[in-house]
């Protein structure tokens, strides 16, 4: 069964294009939901798809893309049935 995830990654991530890199892969890996930056400087992912797809989505995220120092990530499964899965979107 797909569960979605909410991942919520600190340290320098803004600024940096890290919401395209993690859009290009959640295309790559089929991957629905959303990632935005949020005010207190981290960036938040929602996701949801095949669970090995999912699984390497995540593994990909968190190395980030050049430029990133990623201090802490968390994940958690989502239980928020308000969010639309049917697919990936960059929040501004």
């Amino acid at each position: 069964m797909e569960t979605p995830k909410k991942i919520i990654i600190k340290g320098l991530v803004q600024g940096i294009g890290f919401r395209s890199f993690i859009h290009y892969y959640a295309l790559k890996y089929d991957i629905s939901g959303y990632v935005r930056n949020c005010p207190d400087g981290c960036v938040e992912v929602a996701g949801k798809g095949e669970e090995s797809n999912l699984n390497k989505f995540i593994e990909h995220i968190s190395m980030g893309p050049p430029g990133a120092h990623i201090t802490e990530i968390n994940i958690s499964d989502l239980k928020d049935n308000s969010i639309n899965f049917e697919r990936f979107r960059i929040i501004r």
